[in-house]
């Protein structure tokens, strides 16, 4: 029996929310408590993105803090646009990246930024396997810290990841260990690296497993459970407490696919989505669907998580995972990629987010869209927004949209 607070919601709350919380405030308080006594016990404190080779970094005890996450959270605390105007003030324009803007304001005012902004890095690592603005980005952070920044070059895939291509990611890895071992004063272990990336495996699986469940009809899960819930993921690969709490998790989803208790009330549409979340509007922009009955089943941004490690050697597996993030690729591959989990998650239809702020997750999504129509039959719509920034978010036509696609559905089931 469902209480008349979760019916209004249109949606079933995870229990296992409180121990997201829990950890997720672990892992915050861990990285703000750098502040102050990160250097005395020779603990670096590293900004990185979310593409970067977490687990070397692990292997040298440097504990990883992500921009990227922390400007989803200003986002979803209103605080974007108080902190893009700063940087904007500063002289960066509007059409950048509203993470990287977001964050820079935080910088420049940490005294508007929630959790108190971030704590001072030690040093930046910056992978360009998700897009190129964050080269840029970490070299205005560099400047302004007076830190070192180590970049990984993973070049783009047109086609199939090349031994040349491989073996130039390689090197550079193992120059990026060698760089470590100078800042950290520590030497590389190979086999500390192979524990980092067990462990990653594993946090990996469970993730992999839970997004499997969702195959369920109805799907123990919706986009904001995916979003919220693949935080863990991204700042805590390598690590146990990732690990443990998405066993709790798994246990959770999977208890629902037991009890065919669905994410939604009434769930009738099967939905797949495409892009980064409309952070300030994650719970109202997705209700217009719930409350329809439609549900997203999967979706390819907290799938980028979802990719089990290349076999060969920690370094060689890392080289290969690392270049083969899914952004790293091409159309071709995107849009077979799509077509897949429609299939495998019979869904009735997908929307795509064209982020103004990620140019590379967007400019090619309108030929996506046409090819994977063409080979599933199935509708798809497209929605302008903005992944942090409130401003670029025009309600009224973004409704109208949402509506006229769902009427498309009226006929099913």
């Amino acid at each position: 029996m469902h209480t008349a607070k979760e019916k209004r919601r249109s949606y079933r709350p995870l229990v296992s929310n409180k121990a997201l919380q829990q950890t997720m405030g672990s892992y915050y308080a861990l990285t703000s408590w750098h502040r102050y006594w990160g250097k005395f016990l020779r603990r670096p404190l590293a900004w990185v993105t979310s593409g970067a080779p977490v687990e070397l970094l692990r292997a040298f005890n440097i504990h990883c803090a992500y921009p990227e996450q922390y400007a989803a959270i200003y986002s979803a605390r209103k605080a974007t646009v108080d902190l893009c105007e700063v940087a904007e003030a500063a002289g960066y324009s509007q059409d950048l990246c509203s993470y990287a803007r977001s964050n820079i304001g935080g910088v420049l005012r940490p005294d508007l930024a929630p959790l108190g902004g971030m704590p001072k890095p030690d040093l930046l690592v910056a992978c360009n396997n998700i897009c190129g603005t964050v080269l840029k980005w970490y070299e205005v952070l560099a400047r302004h810290f007076n830190v070192p920044l180590l970049v990984l070059d993973t070049p783009f895939l047109t086609d199939q990841l090349t031994p040349q291509a491989k073996d130039f990611v390689l090197e550079q890895l193992y120059a990026m260990a060698a760089d470590l071992e100078e800042i950290t004063g520590r030497r590389f272990n190979e086999k500390k690296l192979a524990e980092q990336m067990n462990l990653s495996r594993k946090i990996t699986s469970l993730w992999i497993e839970t997004r499997q469940y969702c195959q369920a009809s109805p799907s123990p899960l919706n986009a904001p459970d995916l979003f919220i819930n693949m935080a863990p993921i991204v700042v805590l690969r390598g690590s146990q407490k990732g690990i443990d709490f998405y066993r709790k998790l798994k246990d959770e989803v999977k208890e629902r696919v037991e009890l065919a208790q669905g994410a939604i009330e009434n769930e009738r549409i099967r939905l797949v989505w495409d892009n980064i979340a409309i952070w300030p509007q994650l719970f109202s922009f997705y209700k217009m669907f719930s409350e329809k009955g439609a549900c997203f089943v999967t979706d390819t941004y907290s799938g980028g998580w979802a990719v089990e490690q290349a076999p060969g050697s920690p370094m060689e597996s890392m080289a290969t995972t690392y270049t083969e993030v899914f952004l790293n690729r091409s159309p071709k591959f995107r849009a077979n990629q799509l077509i897949n989990l429609i299939k495998e998650y019979r869904a009735d239809g997908f929307v795509m987010h064209s982020n103004r702020s990620c140019k590379p997750y967007s400019l090619v999504q309108e030929v996506i869209r046409k090819e994977v129509m063409r080979e599933t039959g199935m509708p798809g719509l497209m929605i302008e927004a903005d992944m942090a920034d409130p401003r670029a978010y025009a309600e009224e036509p973004v409704l109208n949209r949402v509506q006229a696609f769902l009427e498309t559905f009226d006929d099913l089931k």
